[in-house]
């Protein structure tokens, strides 16, 4: 009731917490709760916006149920099926009402305490607020995947944050709006959103264990991931591909100046008459070109993916949302009732 009642003496929220759902039910309830009373200390309007992005586990009738007991506090989005955290994530931003917007797993290794640390940051004008976790409570296997993604994001972008792969981040409203102007079907949010900030910050937050339920990022998942990263954000493996095809060249002919050398001076036994060392040097050739075709043919992948121009993502239907409905289409997102 106590929601209900903030709510009703400010409808347009000034904080908007979004919340990316999948197979979560075990640690929902809580998730709730503590997002609950972690707003309602920081005595400012609010909403929580509940994404189902295709659970299977009754997650999205907990989402339902959440809505209807807290109308216009928290707002359910169920999506069709399942198509991924950050085209959830955009989802929920096109619902988005308040002027700091703050996305979390619905995980609980984040605490949602930490956002009020976010809010803060956020409020002293900086357009993004990311945030770092201290210490980190993953797999060393995580660890050093995430370490690898964020090499690779801090090189491509040119923005030195420190982690992210951390989710529990706040963004100022025209961040938001921009990132929905983006077209592209691939997006990886924390890099989108710093191409459009001036003043980015970090923030230490506290990282707690998995409670219940498994991670939802597998090997493959994150090998797909990195593979956006490269070819969704930047073109910085299409000139490496050229460096490379410079220095192999130089290396080809550098090394057959030094056959022909030692053949003058040793005759034609010498390496077998050079029959392994021309396969050798094919080798190289080959895995060179099948490395190139490879990355081109990611980058073609996403040129396809991009003009066809299917949505990002399909709203089956918004629970919670008092007074409103649906948004009207948006960078080709396609939202509406099934």
């Amino acid at each position: 009731m106590e929601n209900q009642q903030s709510a009703t003496r400010n409808p347009q929220p000034a904080i908007s917490i979004v919340i990316p759902v999948f197979n979560e039910a075990d640690n929902l309830s809580e998730l709730i709760v503590r997002c609950l009373k972690t707003c309602n200390r920081m005595d400012r309007g609010f909403e929580i916006i509940l994404v189902d992005d295709g659970s299977t586990d009754g997650s999205r009738d907990m989402i339902e149920a959440a809505s209807n007991q807290y109308p216009g506090v928290i707002i359910g989005i169920l999506l069709n099926r399942n198509y991924g955290q950050h085209s959830a994530i955009m989802a929920g931003f096109a619902q988005t009402k308040g002027d700091i917007i703050v996305t979390l797993d619905a995980d609980l290794q984040n605490p949602p305490e930490e956002i009020t640390k976010l809010v803060q940051k956020a409020e002293e004008g900086f357009d993004v607020v990311g945030s770092v976790r201290v210490p980190r409570r993953d797999t060393f296997f995580r660890r050093a995947a995430s370490h690898m993604v964020n090499r690779v994001v801090q090189m491509s972008t040119g923005i030195y944050m420190h982690d992210y792969g951390c989710m529990l981040r706040a963004y100022r409203r025209h961040i938001v709006e921009a990132m929905m102007q983006c077209c592209e079907r691939s997006t990886f949010i924390p890099v989108l959103a710093n191409s459009f900030a001036r003043h980015t910050a970090e923030v230490d937050v506290q990282h707690a264990e998995r409670s219940a339920g498994d991670s939802k990022y597998s090997l493959w998942k994150l090998i797909n991931l990195q593979f956006d990263l490269l070819t969704g954000m930047t073109t910085f493996p299409l000139r490496l591909l050229n460096v490379m095809g410079g220095i192999i060249s130089l290396f080809g002919v550098g090394f057959g100046l030094f056959l022909f050398i030692m053949r003058l001076i040793y005759g034609a036994e010498w390496a077998a008459s050079g029959v392994f060392t021309l396969f050798a040097i094919l080798f190289i050739f080959i895995g060179a070109q099948f490395l190139a075709m490879g990355l081109l043919g990611e980058y073609i992948g996403r040129i396809y993916s991009d003009v066809r121009a299917r949505p990002r993502y399909f709203v089956e239907r918004v629970v919670g949302n008092v007074g409103a409905s649906l948004p009207e289409k948006k960078s080709g997102n396609m939202q509406g009732q099934i």
